[in-house]
């Protein structure tokens, strides 16, 4: 990966206490498990940003070799990679995730 493009998928993670790499936008997900992943978070309450990874090919592959780390959605807290939409929806079954968030 070159470097601009390591340094820009670097700022978007550091730069938001929560991100969300994803396939279309909270308003309009264009799969299935991007569509979970936004309905977990709107539940737990976060405020988070997103990527559409659909409008930008470089992007996309680059958050794939920045995480290693094959699938989308890709969430991240406080700039640690956290999984996809499986992991995710565990964590939330769970208790973890929300834990995460209260640890603020």
């Amino acid at each position: 990966m070159d470097e601009t493009l390591h340094k820009r998928i670097d700022d978007l993670i550091k730069g938001n206490d929560v991100i969300l790499f994803m396939k279309g936008s909270p308003q309009m997900p264009q799969c299935g498990f991007s569509a979970r992943v936004v309905d977990v978070l709107d539940d737990v309450g976060v405020q988070y940003a997103t990527f559409n990874i659909l409008s930008d090919a470089e992007m996309r592959q680059g958050v794939k070799d920045y995480a290693n780390w094959p699938t989308f959605p890709q969430l991240y807290v406080k700039g640690e990679f956290i999984g996809g939409c499986d992991i995710v929806t565990e964590m939330y079954a769970n208790g973890e995730l929300q834990a995460l968030f209260k640890q603020g």
